[in-house]
């Protein structure tokens, strides 16, 4: 396996395990917001897949000619448009999205060495000029951290836990030894 191979891999890896987290939801319960900054599972997705886009598509001189929310008529980056489906598109828009971002990323990392050179105009002028290698490695981090917030956020709404699948990476314990094992975890902050 090459070391583009493997670095690939990585990001592929953390999107399997982000659409996973939406099997079985229900469009409701993706969008439902879970933390105090609007944090959703659907939202994560489509944030993933738009910076994919960016990153893996127009840093590169590669464009996928997809929209981006903040380019519409009136709209802004403030709006944070990329971290929740609007009211006109659905569950289905959004994973449609993430398919064609991820070909197109895909795309971009099969037709280039890793050595090909980039530019990512957002970050400050220090850090602009990127090797698609870098970027890889940015994505495989950051995809990571948000496939961590939509695990807690998918545990946080029905109780499924686990890598992919439900417990796939967890050990085998029943559900009282679970909830013994969070009663210690709360007995021994109480006393701290």
């Amino acid at each position: 396996m090459t070391t583009k191979e493997v670095l690939h891999g990585y990001v592929r890896e953390q999107r399997q395990a982000m659409l996973a987290k939406l099997d079985g939801v229900s469009e409701a319960d993706a969008r439902r917001p879970r933390t105090v900054t609007g944090t959703n599972l659907l939202g994560v997705l489509k944030h993933c897949a738009l910076m994919e886009l960016g990153y893996l598509g127009d840093c590169f001189g590669r464009p996928a000619g997809i929209a981006y929310p903040w380019d519409a008529p009136g709209a802004s980056l403030d709006d944070n448009l990329d971290f929740y489906a609007t009211a006109d598109e659905s569950m289905a828009d959004v994973l449609d999205l993430a398919h064609r971002a991820f070909a197109h990323a895909d795309a971009t990392v099969g037709a280039l060495d890793l050595d090909a050179r980039g530019f990512v105009p957002w970050w400050g002028p220090e850090g602009r000029e990127v090797t698609l290698d870098q970027i890889i490695v940015h994505l495989a981090v950051d995809e990571a951290r948000h496939a961590g917030h939509m695990d807690v956020l998918r545990e946080q709404l029905d109780g499924s836990v686990g890598l992919r699948r439900a417990g796939d990476n967890l050990p085998e314990q029943g559900e009282r030894w679970w909830a013994d094992y969070v009663a210690r975890l709360h007995e021994i902050a109480d006393t701290r």
